[in-house]
């Protein structure tokens, strides 16, 4: 199993693009692909001059090259996507586009969307006890799968 949030989960949707060793991931609030990360989010500025060479419109290549949703077409780990809705770092939109680009591609996968959360998801003692029941629970989902093989 596997799982992140925020860098964390940008290196956990990036590890499963890469291998499918994990029974089931669960990536929170990540960055999915950097132009869109970098047009959006609240400190766009700290990554538009900086993150890589040039804006995204001047380097699609760049930034596409980094971004995990390249690798989305590897991916056969079952996933859950988190992403707090008022999240201005690592905006919903991130978290969707995985999620939605795992079910065009039929791999199992649930979003969970917590209302009222920001980045730090876990701020409030009931939306961490929410992060902690989801991820436990779909992990739990895939521990009796792979007993009952």
């Amino acid at each position: 199993y596997v799982t992140g949030g925020s860098a964390g989960g940008i290196m956990t949707a990036w590890i499963i693009g890469k291998n499918n060793r994990f029974k089931a991931a669960v990536v929170a609030k990540p960055v999915m692909n950097w132009i869109s990360k970098t047009l959006v989010a609240d400190n766009y500025f700290g990554y538009a001059n900086s993150r890589y060479p040039g804006q995204p419109w001047e380097n699609f290549e760049g930034y596409w090259k980094f971004s995990p949703l390249s690798l989305v077409g590897n991916i056969e780990t079952p996933t859950m996507v988190m992403v707090g809705m008022e999240d201005l770092r690592t905006p919903p939109s991130e978290a969707k586009q995985l999620y939605h680009a795992l079910k065009l591609r039929k791999i199992e996968t649930v979003l969970v969307e917590i209302p009222g959360a920001g980045h730090g998801i876990a701020s409030r003692p009931s939306n961490l006890i929410t992060k902690i029941a989801h991820t436990l629970a779909w992990f739990e989902k895939y521990r009796q799968e792979s007993q009952n093989d």
